[in-house]
This record gives structure tokens, C-alpha cells and sequence, in this order.
């Protein structure tokens, strides 16, 4: 048998907490909630309404980066438990990959800056 080996993610995520509006709907649901999680792959959202596991969404990011929604045209619901629901984008145009791209790398080095400025990373020593 071989040993487990610890889980690491593959890609790269917004620090937390984040809190960004988001609508989806699918065949039998409309619905909108709060996206608490957010990776260039998927996302975790609070939303009240009933979400089933193994379907696959439409979803539409409100983010501060511009006007417009970020169109997701599929993202398939890999868990629900209580009123959160985990996303992985399955299927989004190129614009729109770039665009989230671009915005969660953006946040991530906004976080590398404010914590070089409070003195917790040194990243030139």
C-alpha cells in the first residue's frame, strides 16, 4: 500500500476571506448567493437556495474588476453541504478564462504587497 501523500492544490486561489455577488441557474433553478472562494477553477458559494449535487450551472460572477459579469457557461456542482455549494468551472470562453485569470492573479499580488509592507515578507532577502 502506498503512504498517502499530504494534499496540496495545483493552482492558485484568492486569500480569504472574499465575498463577490453571483447568479446561476440551470434547467429547474435560478438562484444567487456569495462567492466565498475563489480559484481560477472553481469557487465555493452561500446561497439559500436548494442546489443539486452532479448538475451543471450557468453561472455569472460579479466582480469589482468591471461592469459586466463574468459569464461562466459551465460549472459543475462537486458538493453541497448545508447552504454551501462547491463549483468547478468546467467550460468558459477564452475572454472570459483570461479575464478571471488576470483578476484572481491581481488580488493575489495586491496580497503579496500588503504583507510586504506590514513587514511579513521579505521577498528580496
Amino acid at each position: 500500500m502506498e503512504p498517502a501523500r499530504p494534499y496540496q492544490r495545483g493552482h492558485y486561489r484568492l486569500p480569504l476571506p472574499v465575498s463577490y455577488p453571483v447568479m446561476f441557474s440551470d434547467a429547474a433553478t435560478i438562484g444567487e448567493g456569495t462567492v466565498t472562494n475563489l480559484s481560477v477553477f472553481g469557487c465555493a458559494i452561500e446561497c439559500s437556495d436548494v442546489v443539486p449535487e452532479q448538475t451543471t450551472l450557468l453561472v455569472r460572477l460579479i466582480l469589482p474588476d468591471q461592469k459586466e459579469s463574468l459569464p461562466i457557461e459551465g460549472a459543475e456542482v462537486r458538493w453541497v453541504k448545508g447552504k454551501r455549494v462547491c463549483l468547478r468551472f468546467s467550460k468558459l470562453e477564452r475572454a472570459a478564462n483570461l479575464r478571471l485569470h488576470v483578476f484572481v492573479w491581481d488580488r493575489m499580488l495586491e496580497r503579496l504587497q500588503r504583507l510586504k509592507e506590514q513587514g511579513f515578507l521579505n521577498l528580496y532577502s
